[in-house]
């Protein structure tokens, strides 16, 4: 039986890398969830915040399960860089909130980190109707 699980992947120069478990996806997905509802229905007092809708649309957790990585974008906005140091500053308080409704050994520290994944596929989706591109895949094999 091999010592590999099925989360190893191979990197470059057969380095074996390994991927999440099973239950560090399941505990990351239980913080998104929670993270989004505590944005969804919380005033902060931070006037950073104020009127500002925020989502969370992933959670990377590490293996030791001490830290996650909140990935966050603005509704219909780009610009949620500049909230990231008062997501900082009201983090302690939503870790309290994950206490309250994980029951969890260890509440994972909370960082956060803007999300452009949305950003990067609009970029390629315009990239790909620009008249070049489209001039290149149209052409007939000959």
């Amino acid at each position: 039986m091999s010592s590999r699980s099925k989360h190893d992947l191979k990197g470059p120069a057969g380095v074996v890398a390994q991927g999440p478990s099973t239950r560090q996806l399941r505990v990351a997905e239980e913080v998104r969830r929670v993270l989004a509802e505590l944005f969804a229905r919380t005033e902060f007092r931070d006037p950073a915040l104020l009127d500002v809708r925020i989502t969370v649309t992933e959670v990377r957790i590490s293996p030791d399960f001490r830290h996650a990585t909140a990935f966050v974008t603005r509704l219909g906005r780009s610009d949620v860089e500049v909230l990231l140091p008062a997501l900082k500053r009201v983090a302690p308080f939503l870790r309290t909130g994950l206490s309250k409704a994980l029951n969890l050994r260890t509440v994972p520290e909370i960082h956060f980190q803007p999300d452009t994944a949305l950003d990067n596929a609009m970029e390629l989706d315009e990239i790909m109707r620009s008249p070049e591109v489209r001039r290149d895949l149209e052409k007939d094999p000959e």
